[in-house]
């Protein structure tokens, strides 16, 4: 479909609108996760609807020794890649145009919740990243405007940020695109040399060990809690095909204080065995959190957490998550 290139806040202004607008927020180097996001933001639209995607590399998102000046940046493959998706619009404006007079002496806080796990790794990176999503949802206007799910923690901010400033826009979170390997789809994947990215996808094996573990002990616990009181140990659990060592379907069942840990311990068995990989994987954390403040779950918490991962493969630094629900939530 035939897709306008705008440059500018006025022109962007000057452009009518009928119907609803979703916006799709990018710094460039589209991918298939990029694009998925634009289709899904092309069917909540409408086919009467509007959907821009904002392409900008935001400089206050990066801190001293990232990788600001050779983050790629491919205009012409993101028009191709947004207007094959689905969308109307690329607003690509300038940092000058973004930030009018040099970087701005007001900016939004991220909180306590942007000092932890990649705040705490990237000082400030959250404050700027709120700062640039401020500005272009009052400089776009959209109804509805969609993130996706790998970015996890930014997700949160964004959503609290929304909530709590009372911007009238609805944040819709997309579900992680993952290469044929599991890899998560990332504009750093560019980075990887192919020894790299063997030792990289123990991030989403550590993930999906943890999830495997989690969806077991979800399993057997369900499975006990079904079992009346009078059936024997043995008969109970040799059902579920466990060792008539195991305990008793009943204690089975009141064990899930220890369910976060054996998550944590599975992904991290996988994490451990990458670190002795040829490149190494440096972990940079495993975390087991609380979506609404990203703080790490109590052994008795119940509810949706986010199992999430960060570390460096040779220069390039990775992240992933999964969700997970605990116990009776579940």
């Amino acid at each position: 479909m035939t897709i306008t290139l705008l440059r500018t806040a006025a022109e962007l202004a000057a452009r009518a609108r009928t119907a609803r607008r979703a916006v799709v927020m990018t710094m460039g180097a589209l991918h298939e996760g990029h694009a998925t996001l634009v289709r899904s933001a092309r069917e909540l639209a409408g086919a009467d609807g509007e959907v821009v995607v904002t392409v900008f590399v935001n400089p206050l998102q990066f801190g001293a020794g990232e990788d600001l000046d050779r983050y790629p940046r491919t205009l012409e493959a993101d028009l191709k890649i947004a207007g094959e998706a689905g969308a109307d619009v690329v607003f690509a404006p300038s940092v000058d145009e973004v930030y009018p007079g040099g970087e701005p002496q007001v900016r939004v806080s991220a909180g306590p919740m942007g000092e932890r796990l990649e705040g705490a790794a990237r000082p400030g990176h959250f404050d700027g990243m709120l700062t640039v999503v401020a500005k272009l949802l009052h400089l776009t206007r959209p109804d509805i405007a969609l993130f996706g799910q790998k970015d996890a923690q930014q997700l949160a901010l964004i959503r609290r940020m929304v909530r709590d400033l009372n911007f009238g826009t609805e944040i819709v979170g997309v579900p992680t695109v993952r290469e044929d390997d599991g890899l998560a789809l990332s504009s750093r994947n560019r980075y990887l040399s192919p020894a790299d990215r063997r030792t990289a996808l123990a991030l989403s094996r550590a993930l999906f060990a943890g999830q495997d573990r989690h969806a077991a002990q979800e399993a057997l616990r369900a499975r006990a809690r079904e079992v009346p009181a009078t059936h024997a140990r043995a008969e109970a659990l040799s059902a579920l095909g466990e060792s008539r060592a195991a305990a008793d379907t009943h204690a089975v069942a009141k064990a899930a204080p220890a369910g976060p840990a054996a998550v944590r311990a599975a992904a991290r068995l996988v994490l451990d065995e990458a670190a002795r990989l040829t490149p190494p994987l440096v972990l940079d954390y495993l975390a087991l959190v609380d979506p609404t403040d990203f703080t790490e779950i109590d052994d008795d918490f119940t509810g949706e957490a986010v199992l999430a991962v960060a570390a460096r493969v040779g220069t390039t630094r990775l992240i992933d998550n999964l969700p997970l629900t605990f116990g009776a939530a579940s």
